[in-house]
């Protein structure tokens, strides 16, 4: 039984990854992809290590809140980055 589970959680979890990779509908595609991602793979993850179907919904709220706090931490990097890169240009005329 806890075989099967398994099973079921890691096909769902590359169905998911597949699917969220061709989003292209998305207002923010990077949020949408980092975030499903994070989901599927905490909620296979989680799945697969304990066999338990709520323990892999909890496992895939936290998979997707940590792909939601990367993808803000990656967009802030790039502000930041395109911030000094507009700097450096108003500073060296």
């Amino acid at each position: 039984m806890k075989r099967n589970i398994r099973i079921c959680c890691a096909l769902a979890a590359l169905t998911f990854v597949g699917a969220s990779s061709t989003l292209t509908l998305a207002a923010d595609q990077d949020t949408t992809r980092r975030t499903a991602t994070g989901a599927a793979v905490g909620g296979a993850v989680v799945g697969i290590a304990t066999g338990s179907w709520g323990w892999a919904a909890a496992g895939a709220v936290a998979g997707g809140t940590t792909g939601y706090l990367y993808d803000k931490s990656k967009k802030n990097e790039q502000q930041a980055y395109e911030k000094g890169v507009q700097d450096g240009k108003s500073k060296s005329k």
